[in-house]
């Protein structure tokens, strides 16, 4: 079988200078406005408090724009992603805002071995990042062995929930179609487009993906030495998880247009590393 590393960075590359010209990135508004935030750091704002001079790493930063959010929270941060291409655009617009960031290319898995292990006050790990990697517990280990003891991890990202369910259907019925337990095997993807506005055609259209169920998460973190101080689980998500049942509210974020109380989109995870 082709590396699942080798498939998804081709489609990542593929899709990062289209990404960055997307208003959904909004690189315009970061250059004009030197306090705007993108839409995910802004619901996380509340939860992850004061970030002034903690030192912190963004896993799977993709094209930075969560990472400089970080930034301008206070955060001396470091930004980690296996595609150099959207480590390129991440470089340009850190440039553009004057942002003082990191940005270093590696696959996740790797990290201990080019960042400092134990040299972290915080891990941060935006939306849409778990579902690329094959292993929770061994991404649990790579979290625990970044921190330093007392040092805690900041997640969200899709629940598990959402990742089971079939294409909107006529009949208004959520039905569960695929794994929501970790399998062995990837889910293939065969899927032309991207989830941001773009006229962009693409050619790179296959993926592999997986699903970790909560309870898995959770475990894995306990395993490798943290303990779990947050989980919340939200109604919404910062992108059109299911378009034609979703409407978008003030905050940016898109919920079930029809009893959205049915599912949970998101969820926030904080664990601390025990000293």
């Amino acid at each position: 079988m082709t590396d699942y590393r080798t498939v998804n960075r081709a489609t990542w590359d593929e899709r990062a200078p289209a990404h960055a010209a997307s208003p959904d990135y909004a690189f315009a508004r970061f250059v004009d406005d030197p306090a705007f935030l993108s839409d995910v750091v802004r619901f996380d704002a509340p939860r992850l408090g004061d970030l002034t001079g903690l030192r912190a790493v963004h896993l799977q930063c993709h094209i930075g724009t969560d990472t400089i959010s970080l930034d301008r929270l206070g955060a001396r941060i470091t930004g980690l992603d296996f595609s150099g291409a959207s480590l390129a655009q991440a470089r340009s617009l850190a440039t553009k805002v004057d942002a003082e960031v990191d940005f270093v290319e590696s696959d996740v898995y790797d990290a201990p071995g080019v960042l400092e292990p134990g040299g972290f006050d915080l891990v941060y790990t935006g939306v849409g990042a778990l579902c690329w990697l094959p292993d929770i517990r061994r991404w649990a280990q790579v979290v625990s062995a970044l921190l330093r003891p007392g040092g805690r991890l900041f997640l969200r990202d899709g629940h598990p929930m959402l990742g089971t369910l079939a294409d909107a259907r006529d009949d208004g019925l959520l039905v569960v179609e695929y794994p929501y337990f970790e399998r062995p095997e990837p889910l293939v993807w065969d899927q032309d487009g991207t989830y941001v506005e773009t006229d962009v055609t693409f050619t790179h259209t296959v993926t592999h993906s997986w699903n970790h169920g909560l309870g898995e998460i959770v475990t894995a973190l306990l395993d490798a030495g943290l303990e779990l101080t947050m989980l919340e689980e939200h109604d919404s998500a910062p992108w059109d998880a299911m378009p034609g049942w979703t409407v978008r509210d003030e905050h940016g974020e898109w919920r079930l247009r029809d009893s959205p109380w049915r599912l949970a989109q998101t969820f926030t995870l904080q664990a601390r590393k025990r000293a």
